[in-house]
C-alpha cells in the first residue's frame, strides 16, 4: 500500500484538473472518469467489478446489479447540449450512473437508469445508434439516486416529472 489513501489521491487529483482546465481551457484527460468512479462506488454503496462490460456491482438497494458509471463535468451550466459518452449496449450491465460533476470535478448529482430505459431511448431515434446521449435526457429518463444537498435519495420521494421532492 502507497503512502496516500486513495480518498486523498482522489482529492489532489480533483484539485489538479480543475486548475489545468482553468489554466488551458481543456480538460486533463482521464481524471474525471476515475473521479466519478471514486465518487459513484463511495457515495451510493457499490463496489468496484472485475467483470468486463460493467464498473461495479450493487449492494444494498442495488444489490446484485451490474452497474455502468459514466460521468460528466459541466464546467459551464449556461451551454446546453452536454452529452454522455457511448453506451456499450452489447456488454453486460443492469444499470448506469451518470455522475455531475461542477468545475472543482465534485460531485453535485448522481442519476441512475435501468437498460430498459436506456435502450429505449438509444433504439428511438437515428442519431442515438451511436449509443450517445445528453445528460439532459438522460436527467430525463433516469431517477435522483443522490445530491449534494440531500445525499441519498430512496425511490419513492423522487419525482422527475415535476422536479419536485
Amino acid at each position: 500500500m502507497g503512502v496516500y489513501s486513495v480518498d486523498k489521491l482522489i482529492a489532489e487529483a480533483r484539485k489538479l484538473a480543475a486548475d489545468y482546465y482553468r489554466a488551458t481551457g481543456k480538460p486533463l484527460a482521464g481524471v474525471s472518469g476515475e473521479v466519478c468512479l471514486h465518487d459513484a462506488i463511495r457515495l451510493l454503496d457499490l463496489e468496484v467489478s472485475t467483470d468486463p462490460g460493467c464498473d461495479a456491482i450493487g449492494r444494498g438497494a442495488r444489490a446484485g446489479k451490474r452497474v455502468l458509471i459514466k460521468g460528466r463535468t459541466i464546467f459551464d451550466e449556461t451551454k446546453s447540449g452536454h452529452r454522455i459518452g457511448q453506451f456499450k449496449m452489447d456488454q453486460d450491465w443492469d444499470l448506469v450512473v451518470l455522475v455531475l460533476m461542477d468545475a472543482d470535478l465534485e460531485p453535485f448529482e448522481i442519476y441512475e437508469a435501468d437498460r430498459a430505459e436506456v435502450r429505449e431511448v438509444l433504439d428511438g431515434t437515428a442519431k442515438n445508434r451511436r449509443g450517445a446521449m445528453t445528460v439532459a435526457r438522460f436527467r430525463r429518463i433516469g431517477r435522483m439516486a443522490w445530491n449534494r444537498e440531500e445525499g441519498l435519495i430512496s425511490d419513492e420521494v423522487w419525482d422527475n416529472q415535476t422536479s419536485t421532492v
